[in-house]
């Protein structure tokens, strides 16, 4: 059971008894949410409109400042600690596994002037699978930040700052190509709503995310997932191979998201243009689903989550035999009014909208045919759009 400090702050027995913590001096304690994205899926690095929310799930951190300039991490969902030098995070290193993301992050805070290195000892824990594609290292990353400079980003102006610097944090220093809708999302988040994020002009609104009487349900395959290792790059890499053939012809173009549907036989056909046929039509779908949640066409809004899908199996073919069984199967539940996968894909999560009557059944039935299909234990969790990283203040303990 986690244990009091002097503070009243509630720390996790594994972190007191590991000593991770200076008794005599305050920890603060943080929340960062994991997310989901509603629709607009493989359109943050495609200059699209992405559909994110936040959701209750998440990395609960806490935090001691150190006064020997080194960042010292540890997590419940991994054993023993990861130390660095503040004034020595120049390279990823492979050894350091998962805090890579929290070494990365404070390198760059203190390079980019939002941050001393002073150190500070953290430590995350986590109820977000493992490998699940609900944005664990946005998480991470938007969180050390809040840790180690939250005066500089206490605005909205602030948090896009913030999240744009954890984006480059992650392109150049993890090596991953990603967009900035996992960033985005964690920072500006707001309860009850999700964000509709022109990825090209980072200009966004809040959109009012009130399914009725329905339910959003997040669905993992627990087929772990990791973007380094997948084919994210690979795609991010042909869709900029397909804008190329159509921005040598149309001018104006100056992303995928942005071309029609006419453009694409500018495109050879085969894997080129299915990957670019995607994008521009889930642009599409993402407004079609915003106009639906604005007008309460929750019906509407669940059939826009089964074309996405479809899209993405068939045209990006980023799904998997997992992920297209847990869609299958929900959308043959009376009930579910739509599903899809949710993230880069290649495992990781589902999602979808049940009405609140057939919740139970739902889960029972859909949990017995996957594990029928595929061998593997899915497991359900029941959320809503959630507000996005924050310290936890006394009455939020």
């Amino acid at each position: 059971m986690p244990k009091q400090n002097h503070d009243h702050i509630s720390i996790p027995e594994a972190a007191l008894s590991a000593g991770l913590f200076n008794p005599h001096l305050p920890v603060r304690r943080f929340f960062a949410p994991g997310r989901i994205n509603l629709i607009g899926e493989h359109l943050d690095y495609n200059g699209g409109h992405v559909l994110p929310a936040a959701i209750g799930l998440g990395i609960t951190g806490y935090f001691q400042i150190r006064t020997d300039g080194r960042l010292v991490c540890a997590s419940s969902q991994f054993g023993g600690k990861v130390e660095a030098a503040l004034t020595d995070t120049t390279c990823f290193d492979s050894s350091r596994g998962w805090a890579n993301y929290p070494i990365g992050m404070a390198k760059y805070l203190i390079e980019a002037g939002y941050a001393k290195a002073v150190g500070g000892t953290i430590y995350f824990d986590s109820n977000l699978p493992v490998g699940s594609g609900l944005s664990s290292s946005a998480a991470i990353e938007m969180i050390t930040a809040i840790m180690l400079a939250g005066e500089s980003f206490a605005t909205e102006e602030g948090r896009v700052r913030m999240a744009r610097l954890a984006q480059t944090m992650e392109n150049e220093f993890i090596g991953v190509r990603c967009g900035i809708m996992d960033q985005f999302a964690v920072a500006v988040s707001k309860q009850g709503h999700a964000v509709l994020l022109d990825t090209a002009a980072l200009s966004y609104e809040f959109v009012p995310a009130l399914l009725d009487d329905c339910s959003l349900i997040i669905m993992n395959t627990n087929r772990p997932r990791a973007l380094s290792d997948s084919k994210y790059n690979e795609r991010r890499a042909e869709c900029e191979a397909a804008l190329a053939y159509i921005a040598a012809v149309k001018t104006g173009v100056s992303s995928l998201a942005q071309a029609s549907l006419d453009d694409l036989a500018l495109v050879p056909e085969g894997s080129l243009r299915r990957r670019a046929r995607h994008v521009v039509t889930e642009e599409q779908r993402v407004h079609r689903a915003v106009d639906a949640l604005k007008r309460g066409a929750v019906t509407e809004f669940g059939a826009l989550l089964i074309e996405s899908h479809f899209s993405l199996r068939n045209d990006y073919e980023v799904t998997g035999r997992e992920l297209d069984t847990l869609v299958d199967a929900s959308c043959a539940v009376s009930g579910c009014l739509g599903a899809r996968m949710t993230g880069a894909g290649f495992g990781g999560c589902a999602i979808a909208v049940v009405r609140n009557q057939a919740v139970t059944q739902f889960i029972e039935t859909v949990g017995r045919a996957y594990r029928d299909a595929t061998g593997l234990k899915a497991d359900f969790y029941i959320t809503a759009p959630a507000a996005g990283v924050r310290e936890l203040r006394e009455r939020e303990m």
